[in-house]
């Protein structure tokens, strides 16, 4: 049913009021902001042709920003490749813990850094910082690349690993949102996510927090005097992260919202 509605697709694009028909079939797709949604495939698509492809994507359960080829994250336009996780806007609060801590001139390290959304917001948002970002997925690698173009520099490789080693030592920020989803609560999360993005960018492990304990291990080895580590992780799970970071040696707050929680570490 979805296919003809698509095919019958008419619209004035790049413009004006949502489409009735492209409403009702992202509505029908089970989209619960179709006018929002129509809104943006609209303004996208340079033709109707388009339209109706990046309808067919969307209808089928492509993620909206993959469709797009761009999020919206920390009020910028990041860049996001089929198959490279999305930036959610709960990972904002990691931004804004992040931001006070670090001046122009300082060290950031974006661990895990996806699409390079974290990174970008920090250094936009403090101007003058010296930013590196890694991840081991080469998808998500080529899309942080793109984003940080005159930004900061991105290497392929896991954790710490991947870093240059004269930057051991003399890190002020290690920001982080890495997998921390239990891998038994994967199946429970949204088909966009289960069927689009790539299970390492999910997967924490038994408990969720795999990954931290592999950053806890080695941060201390990579912050300067006065350096910091902020990871994101749920509210459930702050505790048990921010007590990896203890044992580490590090000094630990823990801040909430209502969508996520950060875990700071300070050496």
């Amino acid at each position: 049913m979805l296919s003809g509605i698509i095919a019958d697709v008419r619209t004035t694009v790049g413009g004006g009021a949502p489409d009735p028909s492209v409403v009702a079939a992202l509505q029908a797709a089970g989209c619960v902001f179709a006018e929002a949604e129509a809104a943006l495939l609209q303004a996208q698509a340079r033709d109707e042709a388009e339209l109706a492809s990046m309808l067919a994507a969307r209808t089928s359960g492509v993620p909206l920003e993959h469709v797009l080829g761009w999020a919206e994250f920390c009020g910028l336009r990041v860049g996001i490749r089929p198959g490279v996780f999305v930036p959610r806007r709960r990972t904002e609060f990691v931004v804004a813990q992040a931001i006070p801590l670090v001046r122009p001139g300082a060290v950031v390290v974006d661990l895990c850094c996806g699409s390079g959304a974290i990174g970008l917001a920090v250094a936009t948002a403090v101007p003058g910082v010296e930013l590196y970002a890694c991840d081991f997925d080469p998808a998500a690698v080529g899309c942080a690349r793109e984003n940080l173009v005159g930004v900061g520099t991105v290497f392929l490789g896991s954790l710490f690993t991947a870093l240059p080693a004269d930057l051991r030592g003399r890190v002020d920020l290690v920001v982080a949102s890495a997998p921390y989803v239990p891998t038994d609560e994967i199946m429970l999360m949204p088909a966009e996510a289960r069927l689009h993005e790539p299970a390492v960018a999910l997967d924490g492990g038994w408990d969720g927090l795999d990954v931290y304990r592999a950053i806890a291990a080695d941060v201390d080895g990579w912050l300067g005097t006065g350096g910091h580590v902020a990871v994101e992780t749920s509210r459930d799970q702050a505790a048990r992260a921010a007590a990896l970071f203890s044992e580490a040696g590090l000094r630990t707050t823990i801040a909430t919202d209502e969508r996520a929680a950060v875990v700071i570490g300070s050496g």
